[in-house]
Formats: C-alpha cells, sequence, structure tokens
C-alpha cells in the first residue's frame, strides 16, 4: 500500500495487517510517506535483504507494528535488529520471516528461525521476490511442525474462498491449526499498489461467510 485514499478505504473493507514496502526493486516501494497512515489496521515494514539501520529508521518513521524479512536475512541478522532496536525509543515490534516454498525441504529451512521470530510467512519461490501472482503446493506444508504461527501467502485471488475453506477445514497436519492469516496482494490489484476495494471487500465477506457457516 502507498496511496492514501487506497488504504483508508481497504482499511475499511476489513484488512487487519497492511503491508508497506521498503524495498526499492519493488513495482509496489513506498518512496515518500503517504498522507493517511491505518490506524486500526496493523502496519507492516516489509524489507529485503537490507541494513538494519535502515529498518530501525523505517519503523520509527512509520511506527511500524511488524518487520517483515523476505529476503535471505539470517538468524544472526534478526538478533542485531533487535538489538539495535531494543536500545532506542521505538516501540515494540513483532518479526515475520518470508519462507518461500517449492517443496518440503523449503519449508523445513524455518528451523534456523523457531524461537527469533514471531511469524513466519510461507510464500511461492520465484525468481522475483515476491507479489508473483502464483500458488504452491498448500500440502507441503505437512511438513511444517514448528509452534510459531504463520501466514499463507503466495498468489491468494478471488477465486479461492473454497479452497481456503477445504484447507482449513480439512487441515493439513498440525500446519492449519497455526495458520493465523491470510496474505492478499498482486491478485486483488488494478494496479501495483493499488487494491480493488471491491475485489478485497467481496472476498473478506465470503471467507467470513464460509468461517461461520
Amino acid at each position: 500500500m502507498r496511496d492514501s485514499e487506497n488504504i483508508r478505504a481497504v482499511e475499511a473493507a476489513g484488512a487487519n495487517w497492511m503491508g508497506f514496502i521498503f524495498w526499492p526493486k519493488s513495482s509496489r516501494f513506498v518512496s515518500q510517506c503517504p498522507s493517511y497512515l491505518p490506524t486500526k489496521a496493523k502496519r507492516v515494514g516489509v524489507f529485503v535483504d537490507q541494513n538494519v539501520d535502515e529498518v530501525a529508521q523505517k519503523v520509527s518513521d512509520y511506527a511500524l507494528d511488524f518487520v517483515q524479512l523476505h529476503g535471505q536475512e539470517s538468524p544472526e541478522y534478526i538478533q542485531n535488529l533487535r538489538n539495535l532496536c531494543s536500545t532506542g525509543n521505538e516501540k515494540p515490534f513483532a518479526v515475520i520471516k518470508a519462507i518461500n516454498v517449492c517443496c518440503c525441504a523449503d519449508v523445513n529451512t524455518y528451523k534456523a528461525y523457531q524461537g527469533l521470530v514471531d511469524y513466519f510467512l510461507f510464500d511461492t519461490k520465484a525468481e522475483m521476490v515476491g507479489g508473483n501472482g502464483t500458488k504452491f503446493d498448500w500440502s507441503v506444508l505437512e511438513a511444517y511442525d514448528g509452534n510459531t504461527p504463520f501466514l499463507l501467502s503466495g498468489g491468494i485471488g478471488p477465486d479461492d474462498v473454497k479452497r481456503l475453506h477445504t484447507w482449513f477445514s480439512s487441515g493439513c497436519g498440525s500446519a492449519a491449526t497455526r495458520c493465523i492469516g491470510i496474505d492478499l496482494n498482486s491478485r486483488f490489484e488494478s494496479a501495483p499498489a493499488i487494491k480493488d476495494v471491491n475485489l478485497l471487500q467481496t472476498f473478506i465477506d465470503s471467507l467470513t461467510s464460509y468461517h461461520h457457516s
């Protein structure tokens, strides 16, 4: 997200968390602070192998609730980031580590970060980092046996309500019980960083109806 009016509309549609991409190579890069930032939805800053000082500055400037690390950041990097931010006056933030997935072996890379991060995000492995609009086979998440909650990502679109409901209902080992959210991005866009609010609202309403039925 980066357009103020679109941010307002998406927040009103019921988004719980909202992403701001601070990686300059992304078509969704936030180059300047929008005039409106969400007050109800939590703020997620997305970074890719960036200097910890730069990340810490964005945490402060945007009052981020979450830092999402979408590159090859090491466990040591994450510890250094936490140490740096704990010495200042920044409010506490949670760390989300993205795990790019194609097969079970990819899922198991989470183990290096267990206990260091607050959430994982399982996304589709591809040449481009994030926002590819393509899915991975969710059944590989049967390999996930960690206790850290995670977000499901990777090309989830308006036509996936029934598939998501089936996945949550049938379970996927212990994985479905650890999934606390769904990442929605490229397949709800009318342009990079601009969400189609009608599509998003319909999806949220439909998924909620399935959940309560």
